[in-house]
């Protein structure tokens, strides 16, 4: 399975692909999202960053979650 990061723009309502990312046609691909404008925009990640975010889907994708209700319930423990 291919893995890479490239950075895209929505222009009418399709990803434009920076310049020399060559990606096959077909090609699937999961998406961050992050608004522009507001104190997230510009944002960069590590490489430790962005494995364990990659690691956190992978977990999710297995079925290896906590539920809502025990997080919920463990931060307001904390209050």
């Amino acid at each position: 399975m291919l893995s890479m990061r490239v950075k895209a723009t929505v222009v009418g309502n399709t990803l434009v692909v920076e310049d020399g990312v060559p990606l096959p046609e077909g090609t699937r691909v999961d998406v961050v999202l992050r608004a522009v404008g507001d104190e997230a925009d510009g944002w960069d990640l590590s490489d430790d960053e962005w494995a364990a975010i990659d690691e956190s889907i992978a977990e999710a994708d297995r079925g290896e979650l906590i539920p809502a209700e025990v997080v919920l319930a463990e931060l307001r423990a904390l209050k």
